[in-house]
Formats: structure tokens, sequence, C-alpha cells
């Protein structure tokens, strides 16, 4: 199954007393890029958030926001006496120390680390919120690649549709290349023609030449058989489906390729409306498989 690299995914579960929430965007990179935004305190588990991420994703923008929160609010509060009384003591030293005023106010005491503490605080142990963390982020990621799944199926369905539409238009070039030929052959038989009116025939071993010489220089059998392989591997890769972004992308250049040097080689205006319209399709392509993961 072809994957798109947009996408979104959430989740949330209560641990304890906290709630712990993960959100995942993703939009197109070349390469994988993973943006994450993490509560101060569970910052130091960014490298194993990261490495889950990369498991999980191989391409894309990934933004992911990871939150903790209480699940409710204390119910009261408790004060640190002899906390505030150390905080006291130190700038009062430190004070003297610098020949500054000592006074503090209150307000101040209490919103010095560890002079508040809610009542009901609890804390979970590091291993039980680690492990809480990294499964509200699987469970975000598994959101996230079930949108981009959904989305990978309708561009299968438009890669198919614009692949196919190619492999028509080539084989109707190949089928008229022959008639192409022919009509430059006599072409170039009647300018011969016109040009040695009343003067000295030519041999038709040098028109054989010259014809050959003409056909060589618009065959593109070598371009349409490339085409049909490259076609047949597209085929193949969103048959196959996973993760096979970089390849089509490589792949659909080659297509572009070989279209591009049939219109270069053919000046049969037939031929040329045909490589306009696969260009067309080819360019489709081009922009989808941008979006492949």
């Amino acid at each position: 199954m072809l994957r798109s690299m947009t996408g979104f995914g959430a989740a949330s579960r209560e641990e304890s007393d906290l709630v712990l929430t993960a959100e995942a965007r993703s939009v197109n990179h070349r390469h994988l890029n993973v943006k994450l935004r993490l509560a101060h305190d569970l910052v130091a588990l960014e490298p194993e958030v990261e490495a889950l991420v990369k498991k999980r994703l191989e391409r894309g923008s990934v933004s992911l926001t990871i939150s903790c929160e209480r699940a409710r609010k204390p119910d009261a509060a408790s004060f640190d006496a002899e906390a505030a009384a150390r905080y006291q003591a130190e700038i009062a030293a430190l004070a003297q120390r610098l020949g500054l005023d000592a006074a503090v106010s209150m307000q101040t005491l209490l919103g010095l680390p560890g002079v508040v503490c809610a009542a009901d605080e609890s804390r979970l142990e590091a291993n039980e919120l680690k492990r809480g963390i990294l499964a509200v982020v699987d469970e975000a990621l598994t959101r996230l690649i079930a949108m981009r799944e959904a989305e990978g199926a309708a561009i299968l369905a438009d890669l198919e549709k614009h692949a196919g539409a190619t492999a028509k238009l080539v084989a109707k070039i190949e089928k008229r290349m022959p008639a192409v030929v022919k009509a430059h052959q006599k072409n170039l038989e009647k300018r011969v023609g016109e040009l040695l009116v009343g003067r000295q025939t030519i041999q038709s071993a040098d028109i054989a030449r010259e014809v050959a010489l003409l056909a060589d220089r618009h065959d593109v059998a070598e371009e349409v058989a490339r085409l049909a392989s490259h076609l047949d591997q597209l085929a193949a890769f969103l048959s196959k489906g996973g993760r096979v972004g970089r390849k089509l992308d490589f792949l659909v250049q080659e297509i572009f390729r070989e279209v591009n040097t049939i219109g270069s080689k053919s000046s049969d205006a037939t031929v040329a409306h045909w490589v306009v319209e696969a260009k067309t399709h080819v360019e489709r392509l081009r922009e989808q498989v941008q979006n492949v993961e």
C-alpha cells in the first residue's frame, strides 16, 4: 500500500493523575525531518521519541508535540516553612555580602521552587512515565500512518490512471512510426525529383542511403522500448506499494526524459500532438510521486 507524506494523528492517555498527549503532523520532504516539541520535564526522552518516529516513518517533515498535564487541579496547597526560611537566610547573607537591602516580600518567597506544594501531588516513576509517553506517541503515529495510507490510496488511483494513459500514447506512437518513416521517404524522393528537373538523374542507391540516414535520425524504437520498460517497472512498484517514493521519483524522471527525446526526434504533427499529451500525464505523475513516502 502506498503512503502519502501528509497526515495528522493525535492520542492521549491517563497515567496516575497525569494526562499524556501527543500530536503528530507531517508534510512533504525529500528525507525524514523530525521536529519535536516536548514539555521541559520530558526533554530527556527526546532521543527515544525520535528513534520511534524513525522506526515508523521513512520520509516527510514530521512535527510532534508531546505534553504532560494534571488530570485535575489540586484540592489544596501546603507550604514548606523550612524551605522558605532557608531561602530567606541565604538571601539575607547574600544581601549583607553585597551591601544591599535584604527585605524579601512574601510574594517573592511563595514564588520560589519548593515553597508551595500541591497537597495531592504525586509523580510517576521515570520508567513508568517513559513507557506512557512512548505508548501515546506510538498511538499518535499509528493514526498518522492510517491517514497517510488513506491518502496514499487516492494517489495510487491517480498514478495508475496517468501511467495507463501514457502507456496507450506510447503504443500509438510506436504503431505510427513506420508510416512516418515512409512519409519522409516519399517527401525526400519528391523533393529530389523537383530539384533534378532537367538535370542529371541521381542513383536510387543514393536516395536509399539518404532515406536510411533520415530514418535513423527519426528512429525512436530505443526510446519506446525503454519507455515500455519504465512503465512496467512503475506498475510493479505501484502494485508492490510500501516505501517506494524515492524509486518512483527517479523512474518518472526517466520516463519524462524518454518522452522528451521522442518529441525532439519526430517532426510528425500527429506524433508531436501525442507527445504533448504524454508530457501532460507524465507531469502529473511527477507531481504526485512527490507526495509518496
